[in-house]
């Protein structure tokens, strides 16, 4: 496994995809965490250790880590818009270069750049979204800006998806097995988990980008449990947690992290306003409902999983769900309109 994951991303990115980050010590409390310079070297949880690396040097940290809000540390994000022009993100160079800065202070070192790929709106392809990388890494270095970006993309749910992959038109992350998939946000499409079954039948792992932000999740939250039973991953996006997008988004970020349906937390940024990268804020909300231990796999371990291109039984398990909490009381509108659900 290990020499395959290291003859993988040796072959998947030329420079400057080659350095995909440090893993931040905060992911395994009290293991052995390697310092990546030039690829990843990550005690994953405990006995299984993911070795792809170039170049490392190992540490032994503490075994009791500082609280969430007093060391951001090293974090991935594997979504955020922060190509220039080529999207609905960063609107010119200046956007995407103070998006970068914002990112780096908040304690990413690696960014995937995810434009949409939206059929009639955004037709963007694997070859333009490597192209508009190479150009903003360049423009990364020369100012000693110390952030890596990794290909990707946020590709709508359309068929024939494994085709457009398999042509290299639609890149997945890092070159990875594993592909941001963005469902329609009003409306759950026809035969949704049949397409998402398909993928994961064709050897890719669906990532599921913000399911807390769609409208219709409420009238259907049992979908993504059983998705996510089928092999799904969940990424869920870091200002929900923490209200950024108001309260129905949240709470919906709180319940699938009560019930254990999270993998990753990504800031899905575009801008300089209300969609930063900020990603510790999401990180440190997530750490007080399911631990700073699982906060840290959500931010850093399972993404560099991900770049890795490690399978993902190999990776971090999910958390067992909380106990089921008390129903609350039927308010009286409900009761007298017969209503049953309780809308987040």
């Amino acid at each position: 496994m290990v020499g395959a994951a290291a003859a993988a991303i040796h072959s998947c990115h030329d420079p400057p995809f080659r350095n995909v980050g440090r893993a931040f010590r905060r992911s395994c409390t009290g293991h052995r965490v390697f310092r990546v310079r030039t690829g990843v070297l990550v005690d994953l949880w405990g006995s299984l250790r993911v070795r792809v690396a170039f170049r490392a040097s190992l540490s032994q940290w503490p075994t009791t880590n500082p609280k969430p809000d007093s060391d951001p540390g090293f974090m991935l994000d594997l979504h955020c818009h922060i190509l220039p022009g080529i999207d609905d993100g960063a609107k010119d160079l200046d956007t995407a270069l103070a998006m970068a800065q914002i990112a780096i202070d908040d304690g990413i070192d690696t960014i995937a750049c995810t434009p949409h790929i939206y059929p009639g709106m955004y037709e963007n392809t694997a070859a333009g979204i490597r192209a508009a990388i190479v150009a903003l890494q360049a423009e990364l270095d020369q100012r000693g800006m110390p952030l890596k970006l990794l290909e990707g993309a946020d590709v709508y749910l359309e068929p024939d998806l494994d085709a457009a992959i398999k042509a290299d038109r639609v890149p997945t992350l890092a070159g990875s097995r594993y592909l941001l998939l963005e469902p329609p946000h009003h409306v759950m499409p026809p035969r949704f988990e049949e397409t998402v079954f398909g993928l994961k039948m064709a050897g890719y792992v669906p990532v599921i980008t913000h399911p807390e932000r769609l409208t219709w999740i409420p009238d259907h939250y049992d979908v993504l449990a059983r998705m996510v039973s089928a092999g799904a991953w969940m990424q869920i996006t870091s200002g929900s947690i923490t209200g950024r997008f108001g309260g129905g988004p949240k709470h919906v970020s709180e319940r699938m992290l009560d019930d254990g349906l999270v993998h990753l937390i990504a800031t899905d940024a575009h801008n300089l306003s209300r969609r930063t990268p900020h990603l510790a804020e999401g990180r440190d909300a997530a750490a007080r409902r399911v631990g700073e231990e699982e906060a840290g796999h959500l931010v850093t371990t399972r993404p560099a999983g991900i770049v890795a291109d490690i399978p993902p039984e190999q990776l971090p398990p999910l958390p067992q769900p909380k106990p089921e909490r008390r129903q609350r009381p039927r308010s009286l509108w409900q009761k007298l309109v017969g209503g049953d659900k309780v809308r987040w």
